[in-house]
């Protein structure tokens, strides 16, 4: 198979996912001809509370520019190489995120529903534990700290 289509975006302010999904669409209908028999999404949003339960007042994203992007690039890559995926969306926000906006979509296309959610699987926790982002922990009161593991499936 030719290498999968992939369009990789870091996000600087809030996005909407199904804006991004359906102008994911539209380049996949132009770029391949047809769109893919199956498809695999995840949208996560940042949680009210903190690891420790606390009410969050925000959620901020620190990255390393272009080592992130590449590394990205190389998990979708590698994903979509082992299941066979045709197409691979993510979008990531990086800054300051509030409580209920979306922080990642993962959307992965394929010629059957198993490759589809298997890439998307693997994909989402490769991205969860490899991809460097260090994320602080906001407080309502104003106190912040760092996050230092991921959070459980």
């Amino acid at each position: 198979m030719a290498a999968p289509w992939r369009s990789i975006r870091l996000e600087p302010e809030p996005f909407e996912p199904l804006q991004a999904l359906a102008a994911w669409h539209a380049a996949l209908a132009t770029a391949l001809g047809a769109l893919p028999a199956a498809e695999s999404h995840f949208i996560g949003r940042v949680r009210p509370s903190s690891a420790s339960g606390e009410p969050l007042a925000a959620l901020e994203l620190e990255h390393y520019p272009g080592m992130t992007e590449a590394q990205l690039q190389a998990l979708a890559q590698a994903a979509a190489a082992q299941h066979g995926a045709t197409a691979v969306l993510v979008h990531h926000r990086v800054g300051r995120v509030l409580p209920g906006e979306p922080i990642v979509l993962v959307a992965v296309a394929a010629d059957r529903r198993g490759p589809a959610l298997r890439c998307g699987q693997e994909l989402l926790e490769a991205l969860k534990h490899e991809v460097p982002f260090w994320k602080r922990e906001w407080l309502a009161d104003g106190r912040s700290s760092w996050v230092t593991g991921n959070t459980p499936l």
